[in-house]
C-alpha cells in the first residue's frame, strides 16, 4: 500500500524535482516505509514517477518502485494489492517469465507487458498505478473496478498531473488552488461528493472507477477515461437458491483467503454488523490458529451501541478486541487533521469512528485490517431498496407479489407500507414535480442560508444527481442500481472514508467483498435472491453464512454500523462550532448571518436537527484551510 505521484511538462519546468520531493513528503503517511522517485527526460519534455511505500507483500527492496522491466522499457508506480498475484506469477511463469521478487508489483508489470489492457480484468484487489512505456512514449493510468485506491489527476497546458491525494496533487500544480462551487453546492444542499469525476477542486478530476487512460507523451495529449468493466445487469443463466446460496459461500471464502495474503500482521474493523461479522467469522472459519484482532468503536450509554453484537462476535472467533470510545471533545480535537488527510468534505460525524479505528489498529501493531464495506451495495442492504423493488416487481406485471411484498418488507423494524408505497412514488414523479415535492418537506434547492444569485451568475445549476434508468434494467431496477451505486453515488465515497483514514495511519484497509468475481456473481441473480418476498436484505448472503457466522447476528433485523450520536456530540460542542462556523463570512457564496441563525435554533430545539450541521462545519473548516 503506498502513494503514487507525478506526470509529464513540457519543456523545461522549473523546480520539478523540488516539488516531487515536497509531494512525496505531503503523502509519507501513506508509505513509511520507503520512497524513490525518478525524472526522465522524453523528446516532448519530462516525465516524474514517485512512490512512497508502505510494505505489505515482499518486505525486501524487490518491492521498490518506481520498478522497471528488464529491458528497461517500462517503468511501474503502483498504488494497491493484488491478491491473487501467485496465481497469476504461476501462469507467467509457465509463458517463461523469470521473476526478481516476490512482489505484487512485478506481476503486474509482467501481467502489462504480457496481456495488456486485458489483464486489468484478471486482478482481484484494488489498485491505481502509471505506466511508463518508453518506447511508445505513453503513459498509462489505471483504476480499480470499484476506485478502492484513489487516482487524481489534472491536465491543463501541457502539464499533466497525477497523485493519490489532493494534497500531494496541489504542490505539483502552479498558482493557487481554486474551489469548485458547483461541487460545494451539491455537497452543502445535497450531500452529494465523489459521485463524479470532478473534485471540490477546479481543474483536478478522479479518474472514475474502472477505467483507464494513456497520456501521448510526443502529442502532449490526454485520451479520455476509458472503461475496462462496467457492473452487469442482465441475469445469468438459472440457477436455484440452493445453488445460488452455495455459490456465494465459496466466492466469499474464496476472497477471504486472498485478502489474508500478507506479510505483517492482520486485524478487522468490526462494527457487529452482519457485514463485518461475516467478515470476521469467515477469517476464523478459514484460518483456525492464527491470531485476530478487532478494533470496534462503542457508542456508549446510547441506543447506537453494539457493544452486545460485537462482544458476541469477539467470543465466536476467539479474537482479540480493542474497544473505545469518544467524545465530542475529541471530535474537535481531530477534526482539523481529519479534515486535511480527507483532503476534502465528507459526510458525517461516523467517519471519526472510523477515523479512529484505524488510529487504533496502529497502537495496536497491525498494519492490515479487513472490512464490510461493499456488501450493501452488492447485496441490496440498507432498507432493501423497496421502491426499486416494487418497480421491478410492477415492470414484470407481477402486482400480486408487489402488494405482498410491501405488506411483508413493512413488518421489520422502522419501516411502514406507506414509506414504501411512497418510495415507488418518488420513482414515478416526473423531475419537475419532484423537486417540488422535495420543497414541500422542507428540502429546499436554494435555502436561505446560501446566496443563490451569486451561484447562479458563476454558471451553478440547482439540481440534484439522480440515479439514470435504463430500458436494461427493465424488472430488474434494485441491480441496476447497485451497479450503479458501486461507481458513482454510494460506494465511492465510502471507499474514500477508508483510503484517507486508514492511510492517514499507514494501516492498509482492505474489502474482501469487492472483487470482480463478487460482483459478476451477486448482480447477476434474481433479484429475490437479494431482497427476499419476505422483505429479508442480503437473503442468499445470511444463507451463505449459516455455520460460519452465529445465527443470532444473521437473524438480525436492524442495521447500525460505526454510528455515531452526532447530535449529542454537536450539542455538547456547540460554543466551538458556531466559533467555526462565523468562517462563513469568508465564504463568498454563503449567508453567514441567516447560516448563524439556522443553526443557533437547531441548537435550541426551535428547528429540527439534520446532518446539514455538520456539513456547514465541514465545509467552513476545509473552505478555511484552502485558504
Amino acid at each position: 500500500m503506498c502513494g503514487i505521484v507525478g506526470g509529464f511538462w513540457k519543456g523545461a519546468e522549473q523546480g520539478l524535482e523540488g516539488r516531487l520531493e515536497a509531494a512525496l513528503l505531503a503523502m509519507r503517511h501513506r508509505g513509511p516505509d520507503d520512497k524513490g522517485f525518478e525524472l526522465t527526460q522524453v523528446s516532448g519534455g519530462v516525465v516524474a514517477l514517485g512512490h512512497t511505500r508502505l510494505s505489505i507483500i515482499d518486505l525486501s527492496a524487490g518491492g521498490h518502485q518506481p520498478m522497471y522491466s528488464p529491458d528497461g522499457r517500462y517503468a511501474l508506480v503502483f498504488n494497491g494489492e493484488i491478491y491473487n498475484y501467485r496465481e497469476l506469477r504461476t501462469q507467467l511463469q509457465a509463458k517463461g517469465i523469470r521473476f526478481r521478487s516476490d512482489s505484487d508489483t512485478e506481476v503486474l508489470l509482467h501481467a502489462w507487458i504480457t496481456w495488456g489492457q486485458s489483464c486489468l480484468e484478471r486482478f482481484q484487489g484494488m489498485f491505481a498505478f502509471v505506466l511508463h512505456d518508453r518506447q511508445a512514449e505513453t503513459l498509462t493510468c489505471a483504476r480499480d473496478a470499484f476506485g478502492i485506491k484513489p487516482f487524481f489527476y489534472s491536465f491543463q497546458a501541457g502539464r499533466f498531473a497525477f497523485a493519490s491525494e489532493l494534497p500531494a496533487l496541489k504542490v505539483m500544480q502552479p498558482g493557487k488552488p481554486r474551489v469548485d462551487w458547483q461541487r460545494s453546492y451539491d455537497y452543502l444542499v445535497n450531500a452529494d461528493y465523489d459521485s463524479q469525476p470532478r473534485t471540490f477542486i477546479e481543474g483536478i478530476l478522479h479518474l472514475p472507477p474502472a477505467h483507464w487512460m494513456v497520456v501521448d507523451l510526443k502529442a502532449g495529449t490526454l485520451s479520455a477515461p476509458s472503461p475496462w468493466w462496467r457492473p452487469r445487469v442482465r441475469e445469468n443463466a438459472p440457477v436455484n437458491f440452493a445453488q445460488a446460496v452455495e455459490a456465494v459461500r465459496e466466492q466469499f471464502l474464496d476472497n477471504i483467503r486472498l485478502h489474508l495474503r500478507s506479510d505483517v500482521p492482520l486485524g478487522a474493523a468490526l462494527s457487529g454488523g452482519i457485514d463485518s461479522s461475516a467478515v470476521v467469522c469467515a477469517m476464523r472459519y478459514v484460518d483456525r490458529e492464527s491470531p485476530i484482532h478487532t478494533f470496534s468503536f462503542i457508542a456508549a450509554g446510547s441506543p447506537l451501541s453494539e457493544e452486545h453484537w460485537v462482544d458476541q462476535v469477539n467470543a465466536h472467533v476467539g479474537a482479540t478486541a480493542h474497544k473505545f470510545v469518544a467524545s465530542g471533545e475529541e471530535l474537535a480535537r481531530d477534526l482539523d487533521d481529519m479534515i486535511r488527510v480527507q483532503g476534502e468534505p465528507f459526510g458525517s460525524t461516523s467517519i471519526y469512528a472510523q477515523y479512529r479505528v484505524f488510529q487504533q489498529a496502529k497502537e495496536a501493531g497491525i498494519t492490515v485490517t479487513l472490512d464490510g464495506q461493499g456488501a450493501d451495495e452488492l447485496l441490496a442492504g440498507y432498507s432493501g431498496y423497496p421502491g426499486l423493488r416494487l418497480k421491478s416487481l410492477v415492470e414484470r406485471g407481477q402486482i400480486l407479489q408487489a402488494l405482498q411484498f410491501a405488506r411483508n418488507w413493512s413488518q421489520w423494524p422502522g419501516r411502514s407500507q406507506r414509506h414504501a408505497w411512497m418510495h415507488l412514488a418518488q420513482l414515478m414523479i416526473p423531475g419537475s414535480l419532484n423537486e417540488a415535492a422535495k420543497r414541500a418537506i422542507g428540502r429546499e434547492t436554494t435555502p436561505a442560508w446560501l446566496k443563490a444569485d451569486v451561484l447562479s451568475d458563476s454558471g451553478v445549476t440547482f439540481k440534484e444527481f439522480v440515479h439514470p434508468m435504463t430500458t436494461e434494467g427493465c424488472g430488474r431496477r434494485v441491480v441496476e442500481r447497485l451497479g450503479s451505486s458501486l461507481q458513482s453515488r454510494g460506494l465511492p465515497e465510502l471507499l474514500r472514508h477508508a483510503d484517507r483514514n486508514s492511510m492517514r495511519f499507514s494501516v492498509e484497509s482492505r474489502v474482501p467483498f469487492l472483487t470482480l468475481p463478487m460482483a459478476d456473481l451477486l448482480l447477476g441473480l434474481p433479484e429475490d435472491y437479494l431482497i427476499s418476498p419476505k422483505g429479508e436484505t442480503k437473503s442468499v448472503f445470511r444463507a451463505a453464512m449459516r455455520g460460519i457466522v452465529p445465527d443470532h447476528i444473521l437473524d438480525r433485523k436492524d442495521k447500525i454500523g460505526f454510528a455515531t450520536p452526532e447530535r449529542e456530540w454537536l450539542v455538547d460542542i456547540a460554543p466551538k462550532l458556531r466559533e467555526w462556523l462565523r468562517a462563513s463570512e469568508d465564504i463568498p457564496f454563503l449567508h453567514a448571518g441567516r447560516l448563524l441563525q439556522n443553526f443557533d435554533e437547531i441548537m435550541v430545539g426551535k428547528r429540527p436537527f439534520t446532518w446539514q450541521v455538520w456539513r456547514w462545519v465541514n465545509f467552513c473548516r476545509w473552505y478555511g484551510m484552502m485558504g
